[in-house]
């Protein structure tokens, strides 16, 4: 096992790769512990944590809403839950977005930790300590900045994951490689069949190399004033694609938002064609997709409604070169631009001449 840590404005919390769930007990109280789980992993792991009351969150994007939370706080009152209770999130990123919202916000604030069971949130959605829900289809509009306790990343619980999840994972994986490592995004190129099968010894140092990353960035801007947002890089477009349609997963969204930024920053002269063909195929290798028919006008209308926005602007993410990144407070306008930069990526995923 590796350990990190996020040093919170309020809290330490410990990301534990490589740790197994059926050492959890290990890292709560005695007493006054409740669970809110996935409902398909409980299926799977409930008897691995069977001595604590569970509340079924469901499964899915859908279920990250106000609706839930109300019916889940609904259950805690019926567990005269107070206080002294300490909440853990069993499942991907999900239901630790969920759990940790409402033991942030649950009389006023309740200790908190995490069993990370897919890969998206084993190298990201369940580190750094943003919570939320979304509102109105908007992702994670509503939310809180608290640090959990302890997140256990398990590996091991990735080998029942349907395939459609374990891409989904990649999306953040080769985000973390295109903004700060070249070497993990050469690895990569290099390892992607195994990475995509789950070799434990490759997926070991990718979860591990992420988690290094992402932590690296929250010890430093943990309230994302600054440099945390480069961890937005892909998600401008990703959010608007996933309140126009329900098709992707988060990573598939990120993916394709990836692509489009990569056109945006060989348009502007920041890197190469070369190095822009180097990145779609890699997405394309880890079968993520890099474009979508989703009408162009809902998608720039949704991005308008970003959480990135100030005013008339908004801060884009745009690359540099492998492993380097910078963030372009832009006008809002340009969000077009991403739409419009899919335009130039073939049904094969090749980057088109600009002449084409």
């Amino acid at each position: 096992m590796k350990e990190l840590t996020i040093n919170g404005r309020h809290s330490v919390s410990k990301l534990l790769i490589g740790e197994a769930l059926h050492n959890l007990t290990n890292y709560l109280p005695e007493s006054r512990v409740m669970v809110i789980a996935d409902s398909r992993v409980d299926k799977f792991y409930r008897h691995f944590y069977s001595q604590y009351p569970v509340i079924a969150a469901g499964e899915g994007e859908g279920i990250k809403n106000l609706t839930t939370v109300e019916r889940i706080y609904e259950e805690m009152l019926d567990l005269e839950a107070d206080r002294s209770w300490f909440v853990v999130g069993i499942g991907g990123g999900v239901v630790c977005d969920l759990a940790g919202y409402i033991a942030s916000t649950y009389m006023r604030g309740l200790r908190f930790g995490f069993v990370s069971t897919s890969l998206l949130s084993q190298v990201d959605a369940s580190l750094g300590g943003k919570n939320g829900i979304n509102f109105k289809g908007y992702k994670n509009h509503i939310g809180t900045f608290n640090q959990p306790e302890f997140v256990i990343c398990d590996t091991a619980l990735l080998k029942t994951l349907p395939m459609k999840e374990v891409l989904s994972g990649f999306g953040e994986i080769v985000k973390h490689a295109l903004i700060a490592d070249e070497s993990m995004f050469r690895f990569l190129e290099e390892h992607y069949h195994e990475a995509v099968n789950l070799q434990p010894d490759v997926i070991e140092y990718l979860v591990y190399t992420s988690a290094v990353i992402k932590s690296g960035v929250v010890n430093r801007d943990e309230t994302e004033k600054g440099e945390r947002r480069v961890l937005n890089f892909g998600h401008t477009l990703a959010h608007a694609i996933e309140k126009c349609s329900s098709q992707y997963t988060h990573g598939e969204a990120v993916g394709i938002g990836m692509a489009a930024a990569t056109v945006v920053s060989l348009q502007q002269g920041r890197i190469s064609g070369e190095t822009a063909g180097r990145i779609l195929s890699l997405l394309k290798n880890l079968g993520l997709p890099v474009k979508t028919d989703i009408n162009k006008a809902l998608l720039i209308d949704a991005m308008r409604h970003d959480k990135k926005r100030d005013d008339s602007e908004i801060d884009l993410v745009l690359l540099d070169g492998i492993g380097k990144c910078a963030i372009a407070r832009s006008p809002l306008e340009t969000t077009a631009d991403l739409a419009n930069a899919m335009d130039m990526i073939d049904s094969q995923g090749q980057i088109l001449s600009f002449n084409d």
